[in-house]
């Protein structure tokens, strides 16, 4: 499955904060239900069984609504699970590294915050990147804020993707219009929202407005 832009407009990441009693897989099926066009697992506390065993499932969830399927900082199990992508950050493995373990046809997404960082990620083989912290998250404590400014340079000095993150929610979406970005990636917006299905066919439908 290749990267375009049309499959990051609503890009989903997971977060297991927010289960209050369901399983993961189940939360990630309302969110497809709703419309999202990408998906990212993202598990910093399972052990790699676990996370694997997930992986195998969440997979067949994707291909079923034919969703690009994208693992987080984790090769091995992106390798494992035949994912169709691998999301790295900055201080992950380089990305020409990445490409010699996952073979050409693997989605490699990596994390910016800076036009240096996001030139050097497409010179190297990144598919598309992930710009942010564009407003203040409490989902990642330690992601460096980016302004509207730098993200919209990003964007310009760039020919692959550009996809923002960090904060973003239903109210303040649109203050990223005209940045030159082709989507969103969401966590708490979707997976903390008490309606995930409803929630994402109304952010799929607000993000017409800004890209």
């Amino acid at each position: 499955m290749k990267c375009d832009k049309n499959s990051l407009r609503l890009y989903a990441v997971t977060d297991r904060s927010w289960l209050n009693g369901e399983t993961l897989p189940e939360q990630v099926e309302k969110s497809l239900r709703g419309g999202i066009s990408c998906l990212q697992l993202r598990e910093k506390e399972l052990s790699y069984d676990e996370f694997l065993n997930e992986a195998f499932e969440v997979k067949m969830l994707c291909e079923e609504y034919a969703v690009p399927f994208i693992i987080n900082d984790n090769v091995d199990i992106a390798i494992k699970c035949k994912a169709d992508g691998i999301h790295v950050g900055q201080r992950d493995m380089l990305t020409t590294d990445v490409r010699k373990l996952v073979g050409e046809d693997m989605i490699i997404g990596v994390s910016a915050q800076t036009v240096e960082q996001a030139i050097l990620a497409e010179k190297m083989g990144a598919d598309y990147l992930g710009v942010g912290a564009v407003f203040s998250t409490s989902t990642k404590l330690d992601a460096d804020s980016v302004s509207f400014e730098t993200l919209k340079a990003i964007c310009a000095a760039v020919s692959i993707p550009v996809v923002a993150i960090g904060g973003i929610t239903e109210e303040n979406l649109t203050k990223l219009k005209g940045s030159g970005i082709c989507g969103v990636a969401l966590v708490s917006a979707i997976y903390a929202s008490h309606d995930i299905e409803g929630t994402c066919k109304r952010l799929y439908s607000k993000i017409g407005e800004v890209i």
